[in-house]
């Protein structure tokens, strides 16, 4: 977006995490992000060879002259595997990984409960791990999780990250919308600790969507213009879902107004506080 003097446009960058491409590979994901002017890229480790291998990442780095701004620690269901089965060495691995490639954060998210010695230690050992470097450990939001009028917690010490002295967060705007909270409420708490953002939409149904920003019932635009007037110094990461995109050409121009939207609303009237 060019210059104005009536505007004010912070240096905040905005990234593309891999995952918006799922099942694509991570190397569609710098393609497309590269060919559309996004800042950096996120990596997702998850079962993608490529996510996993630190040349590999910084060559798709250097070919597409797009930095890594961040690595998602392989956290999910479905990378229980991946980069061993203990997750204290996923996190030793993404520490390494993100200051090997020039990443500032790495993302994590607490525990499963059935975890129970990683949760018992999690607050205190990421809290250690925090000490060592000067990565971000940005612990992101969660949810509970839902089957028709059922709840379970899913999540140790818990799905509400706030409830714990993190140095640093991730707020995700789907998982709020997910967990039927008051994002603005959870982005008050987390205060200056707020180190990073996984940006999409959600409609509060239950599911966790990652709609285009826009598309959904969640303050998008209006925690983007939060963060401009408040010296945010962390990343607006991009986490969107495109697997319903009827083509790639459909996914490029999702992704292509997820870019728009993001950098419209990070453009505020010039006067900061």
């Amino acid at each position: 977006m060019p210059r104005h003097p009536a505007l004010h446009i912070p240096d905040t960058k905005v990234a593309l995490s891999t995952a918006s491409v799922y099942p694509a590979s991570t190397a569609v994901a710098f393609e497309l992000a590269a060919k559309l002017g996004y800042d950096g890229v996120e990596v997702m480790v998850w079962n993608d060879p490529v996510s996993q291998d630190i040349d590999a990442l910084r060559r798709l780095s250097d070919a597409h002259r797009l930095p890594i701004l961040a690595v998602h620690a392989p956290c999910l269901l479905i990378t229980q595997r991946v980069w061993s089965t203990d997750p204290w060495t996923k996190l030793v691995r993404a520490r390494a990984a993100a200051e090997k490639l020039g990443a500032s954060a790495v993302v994590v998210h607490p525990p499963f409960r059935w975890q129970r010695q990683y949760a018992r230690e999690f607050v205190e050992g990421i809290h250690r791990m925090a000490g060592e470097t000067d990565v971000r450990f940005a612990v992101e939001n969660m949810y509970p999780w839902r089957y028709r009028d059922r709840e379970m917690l899913a999540y140790a010490p818990g799905w509400d990250v706030t409830d714990e002295e993190y140095r640093h967060f991730t707020i995700d705007l789907s998982h709020a919308a997910t967990s039927r909270i008051d994002t603005f409420a959870m982005v008050e708490r987390m205060g200056d600790r707020l180190a990073h953002v996984h940006l999409a939409d959600g409609s509060g149904s239950g599911k966790d969507e990652h709609l285009i920003p826009g598309r959904g019932k969640q303050p998008c635009a209006e925690l983007l213009e939060h963060l401009a007037r408040t010296g945010f110094d962390g990343h607006v990461v991009l986490e969107v879902n495109t697997r319903r995109s009827a083509s790639p050409a459909e996914r490029e121009a999702d992704l292509a107004e997820a870019l728009a939207f993001t950098r419209l609303h990070l453009a505020t009237p010039s006067r900061v506080r």
